[in-house]
């Protein structure tokens, strides 16, 4: 490594980075499904697997709440998305975003636990309010064409339905809930990237 290597040399390759996170940023917020899948399924795994376990002591859905996190971030055109400023590398501050919002999710599942209700809410430039979101979410799964993979999500997510309770309802084994709801996810991400002919009414 040369010391005296020339300073422009530096900013050039952050210039690079920050080029690299603006294609980035662009194609997730024109919902390119490649790119989408390749980066924030694929290439971010492992930093949303690390933010999840120091979150949460007990085992969690992960498809379920990175896909989560990703309606999180495209809601209202990509709101959220757009308030990146290029200051750090996108991984950073897709590390900082995670991080709020699995910590509000696990206080509110903590609060949904609990016969108290929390006196303070957390302020959080990224959380929107509750009302909204649901409003967000609900109009998600009413696009999704296939009856039962909207009830599935209805009953667990919406309502926070038992899996034991929705398997019941529904005639079928839990083993069964589970893979409609990972079907289900996969349809509600179909239509949250503005692919909703993929799946075709059944």
């Amino acid at each position: 490594m040369n010391p005296t290597a020339d300073p422009k040399q530096k900013r050039s390759y952050k210039e690079e980075d920050i080029e690299k996170d603006r294609l980035i940023i662009e194609a997730l917020i024109r919902r390119d499904e490649q790119v989408t899948q390749q980066f924030f399924f694929t290439d971010c795994k492992p930093l949303f697997l690390s933010v999840i376990n120091k979150t949460f002591n007990y085992p969690v859905d992960y498809d379920e709440f990175v896909s989560e996190l990703y309606l999180h971030l495209m809601e209202d055109d990509a709101r959220r998305l757009r308030t990146f400023s290029f200051k750090s590398s996108l991984f950073g501050w897709l590390k900082m975003v995670a991080t709020n919002y699995f910590r509000d999710k696990r206080d509110r599942l903590i609060e949904n636990r609990s016969t108290t209700p929390l006196m303070e809410k957390r302020e959080n430039s990224y959380e929107m309010t509750r009302e909204e979101a649901h409003d967000d979410l609900q109009a998600l799964l009413d696009a999704i064409p296939h009856k039962r993979y909207r009830d599935i999500l209805q009953r667990l997510i919406v309502e926070g339905a038992d899996p034991e309770d929705v398997a019941e309802e529904m005639g079928i084994t839990i083993a069964n809930v589970y893979n409609i709801k990972k079907r289900a996810m996969t349809a509600l991400l179909r239509v949250a990237l503005g692919d909703i002919k993929y799946y075709g009414k059944k």
